[in-house]
C-alpha cells in the first residue's frame, strides 16, 4: 500500500513522516523546507510506503512543488491519503481538505498539535467532525509519537477496504448549479483521463488551464462550461475563485461551530507577538538582523568554531607526522609515499580541518530554523528585495545558499512566477556557500589574524551586496516586470528541538566529510599526479617542469591584473569548480606544505591585498560543478546554464581587479 501524506506547509507533514518511518528527513519551522517528494517504509511494515508531500494550500496549482503533489495525488493515485491538519488553526487548514475529499481516495484526517489545542483549554468534537466530512479522523501530536498507532491502523483499514469519502458535495445555490451543471457535460471526458468527475468540474469552475486543456473539449463544450460561470458569476456579483472560495469557507464556518470550541490565546502566540515588535519592526528589524548574524559569525570564526579548528589541526598533524614515520620505516617506495603523505594526506587534511567551523556555524543556524526566527527573516526582506523585483520568499533560497548552493536553487521551486524563480537562481550562487569556509578560514588567519571574524562577515556581506547589484541590473535588462504578491505565515516562536539541531549538524559534518573523501579524494590525487610527472609521464623533481605547471601557465596571465599570477594559485581555481573545498587541498599538494605551514607558506604567494581580492574572487566566481548541474535541471536550459557560469565568473575578476586597483592606490 502507498499512502500520501498531504497538507499545508508548516503543519507536521515531515515530522509525521519521520516518526512513521524512522527516517531523518531535515524538518524546519518555517514553511518550504520540503521540496521534492520523500519516501520510506513502516519499519516492520514493508508492505506500507509513505510519501511525504511538499505542503501545498490548495490543489490549484501555482508552484512547481504544488504541481508535484497533485500530480502525484491525481495520476499516481495512491492507496490512501493521510490529510495532516495543524488542529490549532482547523479552518485554514479544512481549506485544502474539502479540495482531497474530491478526489475520491481513502482518506484519513490526522489533526496534528492536540495538545497544544488541550493545552489552551480548546477541543475538537471527532466524532462530529468525522460525521460532517465523511472520513475518519485521528487526533494526534506528531512531534511526541502520540496517536500515530491508531493513525497508522486507521489509514490501513481505510485503504484496505478502499473506503471513499462519503461526503463531496458541499455547496449550494449558483455554485451548487454550475458545478453539476458542468460535471454532467464533462464527466465522459474526465472518466477518460481517469479524473475524479467532481474535482474536474470545480477545477473547471475554478478557471483551471491544466485540467481544461488535458479534457480535449471542443468549442461548443468550451462555451457552455464558459456560459454556466458567468451566470454563476452574474448572480453572485463575484469572480469565479472568489464564489468557490466563499463556499467551502460557510461551509468550514458551520462545520468549526459544531466541532470546534477555539483554544484560548497560548502563551507561545503571546511571546511571538511580543518579539516580533523588535525582530519584525520596521526600524528595528533589519539591525537585529545584521547584530544576530555578526554574533553568530563571531562566536564561530572568532571564539568557538576557531578554538576547535586548532585542536582538529593539532590532532592531523600528530596522524600525519606518525604516518609518515611509519612508512619511512617500513621503506614505502617513494613515489607512493609521496602520493600518500603528500598528495592524499595533506589535501584531505586539509580540508578536515575545517569540520569544527561547518559543525558550529550549523548548530547557530540551525537554532534559528528550528525557533522559527528565519520566518521573520523572509518577511523583514521582502520590502528591500522588492527593489531588485522579488518578493521576501526568494529570500528562503538565498538563506539555504549559505549552507549549499544545490538545495538552494531546487528550494526556488517553491516560487510562483517563472521570471521570480529564474531570477532568484541567478542571484543564490552570491551568497557565500559553506564550502568556502575552509578557504576564508585559511587565508584571514594568515593575513588578518587579528580582524579574522570582521573579514570573513565582510566576505558575506560582499557576497549580498554583489547579488544586490546584480539583481538590479538583471531586473532593468533580462527580467523586467513586477514580482509576485509575497503571503508567508509566521510560525509561533518555538524552543529548538535538540534531535533536529543535532541532526542538521550531523548532516551538514557528513556531507562534509563524505566530499572530503570522495570529491576531494579524487581531485587530490590528479592533482598531485599531474603536479609528479611530466608530458612523458616522468616523475619530475621540480613541480614546475610538471604537466600541471604547462596548464597553470597557460592561464595565470588571466589573474596577473588581480595580483595573483603563479600557475598554482590559477591552478586551484580550476579545482575549485568540482568542488571549493579543493582549492585549499590544491594548494596545500602544489606548494608540498603540511596543514601547519600552509598558512605561512601561502604568504610568499600573497600580500594582505592580493589575499583579499583571491578571497573576493573565490566568493564570486563560478559555483561548483554539482550547483551547475542543478541550474542547468532547474532552467532547464544549457544557455541559461553557461550564461550563469561566464556572468559570475566575469563579475568575480571585474570585482577583485577593482579592489586590487584601487588598493594599490591606497597603499
Amino acid at each position: 500500500m502507498i499512502f500520501a501524506i498531504a497538507g499545508n506547509q508548516n503543519c507536521g507533514k515531515t515530522t509525521l513522516f519521520n516518526q512513521l518511518t524512522g527516517s531523518n528527513q531535515r524538518v524546519g519551522n518555517f514553511p518550504g523546507v520540503t521540496i521534492e517528494q520523500k519516501t520510506g517504509e513502516i519499519p516492520g511494515r514493508k508492505d506500507i510506503t509513505i510519501v511525504d508531500l511538499p505542503g501545498i494550500y490548495s490543489l490549484s496549482p501555482y508552484t512547481s512543488e504544488e504541481i508535484i503533489t497533485r500530480d502525484f495525488l491525481i495520476k499516481q493515485k495512491p492507496d490512501g491519503i493521510i490529510n495532516i491538519l495543524d488542529a490549532t488553526n482547523i479552518e485554514r487548514n479544512l481549506y485544502l481538505t474539502l479540495q482531497l475529499l474530491e478526489l475520491q481516495v481513502p482518506m484519513v484526517l490526522a489533526l496534528n498539535m492536540m495538545d497544544e489545542v488541550q493545552a489552551n483549554n480548546g477541543s475538537i468534537d471527532i466524532n462530529q467532525l468525522k460525521e460532517a466530512l465523511g472520513v475518519p479522523v485521528v487526533p494526534i501530536t506528531a512531534v511526541k509519537n502520540h496517536g500515530l498507532a491508531e493513525l497508522v491502523e486507521q489509514a490501513v483499514e481505510t485503504a484496505r477496504l478502499r473506503k471513499k469519502p462519503e461526503r463531496i458535495d458541499f455547496c449550494s445555490g449558483a455554485v451548487h448549479r454550475a458545478i453539476h451543471a458542468i460535471a454532467h457535460l464533462v464527466e465522459d471526458h474526465a472518466l477518460r483521463q481517469g479524473l475524479p468527475t467532481r474535482f474536474t468540474a470545480t477545477k473547471l469552475v475554478e478557471g483551471d488551464e491544466l485540467i481544461l486543456k488535458s479534457l480535449s473539449l471542443d468549442e461548443n463544450e468550451t462555451d457552455m462550461i464558459d456560459h454556466a460561470v458567468k451566470e454563476m458569476e452574474t448572480e453572485l456579483s463575484t469572480d469565479r475563485e472568489a464564489a468557490l472560495a466563499d463556499m467551502r469557507y460557510q461551509f468550514i464556518e458551520d462545520i468549526c461551530k459544531k466541532c470546534v470550541v477555539k483554544p484560548k490565546e497560548s502563551k507561545e502566540y503571546r511571546r511571538s507577538v511580543s518579539l516580533d515588535h523588535i525582530l519584525t519592526h520596521k526600524i528595528l528589524a533589519f539591525p537585529a538582523f545584521l547584530g544576530i548574524m555578526f554574533t553568530v559569525f563571531w562566536l564561530t570564526f572568532g571564539v568557538i568554531g576557531n578554538r576547535l579548528s586548532e585542536l582538529m589541526e593539532i590532532g592531523l598533524n600528530s596522524l600525519s607526522s606518525g604516518l609518515d614515520r611509519a612508512l619511512s620505516a617500513y621503506g614505502l617506495n617513494p613515489v607512493v609515499h609521496s602520493l600518500i603523505i603528500d598528495g592524499i594526506f595533506t589535501g584531505v587534511g586539509a580540508v578536515l580541518m575545517f569540520v569544527p567551523l561547518i559543525v558550529v556555524l550549523f548548530f547557530f543556524l540551525s537554532l534559528l530554523e528550528d525557533t522559527g526566527y528565519m520566518a521573520r527573516v523572509a518577511y523583514v526582506m521582502d520590502k528591500p528585495l522588492r527593489k531588485l523585483g522579488l518578493s521576501g520568499r526568494s529570500f528562503v533560497p538565498m538563506l539555504i545558499g549559505f549552507g549549499c548552493t544545490v538545495p538552494a536553487i531546487m528550494a526556488a521551486r517553491t516560487l510562483a512566477s517563472e521570471r521570480d524563480k529564474k531570477l532568484t537562481i541567478l542571484l543564490t550562487p552570491f551568497m557565500s556557500c559553506s564550502a568556502k569556509i575552509p578557504i576564508y578560514a585559511m587565508f584571514t588567519a594568515a593575513f588578518f589574524p587579528k580582524h579574522q571574524a570582521f573579514v570573513m562577515i565582510s566576505l558575506y556581506m560582499l557576497g549580498i551586496v554583489f547579488g544586490i547589484i546584480s539583481g538590479l541590473i538583471l531586473r532593468k535588462t533580462l527580467f523586467k516586470g513586477a514580482p509576485v504578491p509575497f503571503v508567508m505565515e509566521l510560525p509561533n516562536y518555538r524552543f529548538p528541538s535538540v534531535k533536529t539541531v543535532l541532526l542538521l549538524m550531523w548532516d551538514k559534518a557528513k556531507d562534509f566529510i563524505q566530499r572530503a573523501f570522495t570529491i576531494i579524494f579524487f581531485a587530490t590525487v590528479i592533482i598531485w599526479f599531474l603536479q609528479s610527472f611530466n608530458i612523458r609521464l616522468n616523475h619530475v623533481a621540480d613541480g614546475t617542469e610538471s604537466m600541471l605547471a604547462l596548464i597553470g601557465k597557460l592561464i595565470s596571465g588571466i589573474f596577473y591584473p588581480l595580483g595573483f599570477s603563479d600557475w598554482r594559485i590559477s591552478t586551484a581555481l580550476i579545482t575549485g569548480f568540482t568542488a571549493k573545498e579543493a582549492v585549499i587541498s590544491t594548494l596545500a599538494v602544489l606548494t608540498g606544505a603540511s596543514i601547519a605551514e600552509l598558512g605561512v607558506t601561502l604568504q610568499t604567494f600573497f600580500t594582505p591585498l592580493s589575499a583579499f581580492c583571491f578571497l573576493v574572487f573565490t566568493l564570486l566566481y563560478t559555483p561548483c560543478a554539482a550547483a551547475i548541474a542543478t541550474v542547468k535541471r532547474e532552467l532547464g536550459s544549457i544557455k541559461g546554464t553557461v550564461f550563469v557560469i561566464l556572468y559570475q565568473t566575469g563579475i568575480a575578476w571585474m570585482a577583485a581587479f577593482v579592489i586590487y586597483r584601487i588598493g594599490l592606490l591606497l597603499v
